[in-house]
């Protein structure tokens, strides 16, 4: 349960940070951001890691358009998923192989 409402605060966080026109947020400021981000999110432990990973798509359900698209993208664009497999080479070796399909 606190997994998805972890997962709604950064997600309304990331569609402010990425969608919002740049005469109103700095472009250098919301990178700032989203690198802080990515460090906290890197340094959850796994178990919770993991929940928030699943509640991503879950949640995307709750978003429409551009926004829905970027919530449940969210675990790719942080490399959250190669962050939980950071001991395990032949599950960094498929996501690698994933993600070189995927773009």
């Amino acid at each position: 349960m606190i997994a998805i409402q972890v997962a709604r605060i950064i997600a309304h966080f990331m569609v402010f940070l990425n969608l919002t026109d740049e005469d109103l947020l700095d472009v250098d400021a919301s990178v700032d951001a989203m690198q802080d981000l990515a460090d906290g999110l890197e340094s959850l432990d796994k178990p919770f890691l993991r929940e928030l990973v699943d509640a991503f798509p879950v949640i995307a359900l709750e978003f429409s358009g551009e926004a829905q698209e970027l919530v449940r993208d969210i675990a790719h664009s942080f490399y959250l998923e190669e962050e939980l497999a950071a001991d395990d080479p032949v599950r960094l070796a498929e996501l690698e192989a994933l993600r070189d399909a995927r773009d």
